[in-house]
């Protein structure tokens, strides 16, 4: 199982948003981390935009989307968007994209949010059309009628992963992508829900296996904190749980909200954590660090130690 970490902007000043993702970004290069997953989040930092900057600041560790959601823009710009960011950064991204919410799409942008997988389906004939360019794009289908030229193309393979939750998006993620990214999702629904549906359905469709990313927090703390650490994670990570999406992948597993999934404890308690991830099919664990304390001083001291303990995990865990 590979680890990475989640690197986006969080609350405080956006001049200094960039700045801080890229003093991120280097500290998980230099650590030995295989992966970055930079969260698209609706009112913040343009997620391919970030990737384009870490490429600059870095030479080998991969970046992904965590994910791009499909209706802020069309197939070929988000196809021109995406070749143009691959090439900025060596070849190293990884294009996390999918549906998103109802409460993203219908009540914050007010577009329709109908059919979401049939949508995603005719999305990516395009997509797919325009990342295997440079040449002409010609996909009708019954959302898009596109004849565009496109003169880029990808410098390397560029794995599209989907965002999948229920079965009809997994199937199409195993058909269609080179795997899943997934977020509320504990290890037994990893296990009984997303495995068995995404890789039946890339066997069909004679691709290889597909990587299974997992989002969890991870706290490194003291036994008597775990409970702390659980709370803040339901307190600033919780509103994505309003999400029917979420509440229906919850169903599948053990986890009753965000703080159910956090990873909290000691050394041993998040590495027997990891080891459970991996032992029912996650390939990829993407970590969003979950500092606790009561003043700033505390909450930067909390997210370094748990760094430390990361790089030192994953390197344990090669």
């Amino acid at each position: 199982m590979r680890i990475g970490v989640m690197i986006g902007p969080e609350r405080g000043d956006s001049a200094k948003k960039a700045a801080r993702m890229m003093d991120d970004i280097e500290w998980a290069e230099s650590a030995g981390m295989d992966t970055a997953w930079i969260p698209q989040i609706p009112t913040d930092f343009d997620a391919l935009t970030a990737v384009a900057l870490m490429g600059a600041r870095t030479s080998r560790i991969e970046l992904g989307t965590a994910v791009v959601p499909l209706q802020l823009q069309h197939p070929i710009a988000l196809a021109r968007q995406a070749l143009s960011t691959h090439a900025a950064a060596g070849g190293r991204l990884a294009l996390g994209l999918g549906p998103s919410h109802h409460w993203i799409v219908r009540d914050m942008l007010g577009l329709p949010y109908e059919r979401p997988a049939a949508y995603t389906r005719d999305y990516l004939d395009v997509l797919d059309a325009a990342l295997d360019g440079p040449g002409q794009v010609d996909v009708e289908n019954e959302t898009f009628t596109v004849h565009n030229p496109l003169g880029i193309g990808p410098v390397a393979p560029l794995p599209v992963l989907l965002a999948a939750l229920g079965p009809v998006m997994l199937r199409l993620a195993g058909e269609r992508a080179a795997g899943t990214v997934l977020w509320m999702a504990d290890e037994r629904a990893v296990a009984e829900h997303v495995v068995p549906r995404i890789t039946k359905a890339a066997g069909e469709a004679g691709r290889p296996e597909p990587r299974i990313v997992a989002g969890i927090p991870v706290c490194l703390c003291g036994p008597s904190e775990v409970d702390a650490a659980r709370e803040r994670a339901n307190r600033i990570l919780g509103e994505a749980e309003i999400s029917p999406n979420y509440q229906r992948l919850l169903d599948y597993g053990d986890a009753g909200d965000v703080g159910d999934l956090c990873a909290a404890g000691d050394e041993e308690a998040i590495a027997a954590r990891f080891r459970r991830f991996a032992d029912a099919g996650v390939t990829d664990l993407s970590v969003r660090l979950l500092p606790i304390g009561e003043n700033r001083d505390e909450l930067i001291a909390s997210k370094l130690r748990t760094r430390e303990m990361l790089a030192q995990l994953a390197a344990d865990l090669r």
